[in-house]
């Protein structure tokens, strides 16, 4: 097995990273931050979501920040929907690529999405014909796909299942969500090996939070498999509303300075990434969560 040449990191900052702090972050300056996680070269920012703000209040001004972004050509700037209603709202916006989502386990995807894993099918697959139908790229996720806060351990068939389902209707790549941050890298593993024999390795993403400081390990595992999309998110930024104690996903900046290390490409500028992370990381008042941010900034400071 060897690895990939060139890594595509897909930050999720904006949105994943940001859909659980309490502090209200304003629509300014989550635009602000997207433009420096461009600046910094990554080529996919998820921009934020069409939710119910009941719900997840901080998505509240996703239609404000999608019309503000000063948007580049070559950049995907994708909006998460959960519903038809949802995918009207981005289109309205003007949101030209979507992720949607489902979950492995029946109890997460009642608390998440207020529906069983079979009404889930049926959701996604009414938002995948009607977007295509609108001209959009359509990116899916699948939550805890290596535990469940509610359930513990999950079936690698219901994954599978549902990663052929989401890739089959139309979803161009399909990111595995280790949603609370358990799995190991033998898991993470065995599971893309499975999920490969069925899915194409290079539609398939890997998007592991830090729970347990197991993601750059699990990265590493899944990368020697073929993976070569990322996702992370600036700082450590995120958690997860419907999963008590699930840290942040993994830093954006961690897995740089290891794929750096590695000599894999990703066309991100550390410098700038490091003043991103430093941005959003002032304004809500504390320090990334970083551990690469952390030494490197201390190490400009001198």
């Amino acid at each position: 097995m060897s690895f990939p040449e060139r890594v595509k990191i897909v930050e999720v900052g904006p949105r994943d990273g940001l859909q659980n702090e309490s502090e209200t972050v304003p629509a300014e300056v989550k635009v602000q931050l997207i433009e420096m996680l461009v600046d910094a070269g990554l080529p996919v920012v998820e921009s934020g979501a069409f939710v119910s703000p009941k719900w997840v209040p901080q998505m509240a001004t996703s239609a404000e920040v999608f019309k503000q972004i000063n948007k580049r050509n070559g950049i995907s700037y994708p909006m998460l929907v959960p519903n038809l209603k949802g995918l009207e709202l981005a289109h309205a916006a003007g949101v030209q690529e979507i992720a949607l989502f489902a979950a492995a386990t029946e109890t997460f995807s009642q608390k998440n999405t207020n529906c069983s894993i079979a009404e889930s099918i049926d959701r996604f697959n009414a938002v995948i014909v009607e977007a295509q139908s609108l001209g959009m790229k359509i990116r899916g996720y699948i939550s805890c796909v290596l535990g469940c806060p509610y359930e513990g351990e999950v079936s690698s068939d219901t994954v599978l299942m549902l990663a052929q389902k989401l890739f089959d209707k139309g979803c161009y790549e399909v990111s595995l969500g280790d949603t609370i941050g358990v799995g190991t890298a033998g898991q993470a593993r065995d599971l893309v090996e499975k999920l490969s024999r069925q899915v194409p390795i290079q539609h398939l993403a890997a998007h592991f939070h830090d729970t347990y400081g197991q993601a750059l390990a699990n990265i590493h595992a899944v990368m020697q498999c073929g993976i070569s999309v990322i996702d992370s998110s600036v700082a450590g930024l995120g958690g997860c509303p419907y999963a008590k104690g699930a840290t942040g996903n993994v830093a954006t900046e961690d897995v740089v300075y290891m794929l750096n290390g590695m000599g894999i490409e990703t066309g991100v500028d550390m410098d700038k990434l490091l003043e991103a992370g430093r941005f959003i990381s002032d304004f809500l008042g504390r320090e990334p969560v970083s551990r690469a941010a952390t030494a490197l900034l201390r190490k400009q400071a001198g």
